[in-house]
């Protein structure tokens, strides 16, 4: 990867809102941190309207991070976060919000490679919504994004500043859509296809943590 600084990696633990309100490191610089939620969570994109709380599973709380895109569902155990900040002005820095994500997601597809997961490509192209895609994070594609067979595995949004970015990255370990497309109203027509939109990864959670560390 190209320079601009050492990268700093730790670990958060916390509930899902709690991870998301992590303060950015000031000044803001090359840091990675491995989330580690406690308790399950709906979290939102910043502009999404909440579901009722009625909607919500018995259990589940309620979160919203400050990057757009659709709902994600947060349990231990199904799933990879990772958080990358980036210094604005960084060698890695792209002023296209676009093309900004490519470089992280071909770290993600080398991380894969390295965990032993063969076939994974990175979306080059705009967003793509299939159907609730602007529902479930994991309904659509957007660049940077990363597929095996053709199904998403590695969702990523991003949320910039005038001192850099702080970019989101989910890497799904069990892909199970129904809880989340009920909670966010999804038609019940559309639930069959969005089984076929994404993937879990046959790797654990340490496996794959330790890839992405290595390809960084």
């Amino acid at each position: 990867m190209r320079g601009g600084g050492a990268w700093s990696f730790s670990t958060a633990t916390g509930t899902s809102q709690q991870l998301h309100d992590r303060p950015r490191p000031e000044p803001m610089a090359r840091q990675v941190v491995t989330c580690r939620p406690i308790g399950r969570a709906v979290v939102l994109g910043s502009t999404q309207a909440a579901p009722p709380v009625e909607a919500l599973p018995a259990g589940v709380a309620l979160a919203r991070r400050t990057s757009g895109g659709g709902a994600v569902w947060v349990a231990p155990g199904e799933f990879v976060w990772v958080e990358v900040d980036l210094p604005a002005g960084d060698d890695l820095w792209d002023d296209d919000v676009g093309k900004s994500f490519m470089w992280l997601g071909h770290v993600w597809a080398q991380a894969l490679k390295k965990a032993g997961v063969g076939g994974a490509t990175v979306w080059d192209g705009g967003l793509k919504c299939g159907p609730a895609g602007r529902e479930l994070c994991f309904a659509s594609l957007g660049p940077g994004e990363v597929s095996v067979a053709g199904r998403k595995v590695v969702g990523l949004s991003q949320r910039r500043t005038r001192e850099g970015t702080r970019f989101h990255c989910a890497a799904l370990l069990r892909w199970s859509p129904l809880p989340l497309a009920r909670t966010m109203g999804v038609p019940e027509a559309a639930w069959p296809e969005l089984q076929e939109l994404a993937a879990g990864l046959d790797v654990t959670p340490e496996e794959l943590i330790a890839a992405f560390l290595e390809a960084l």
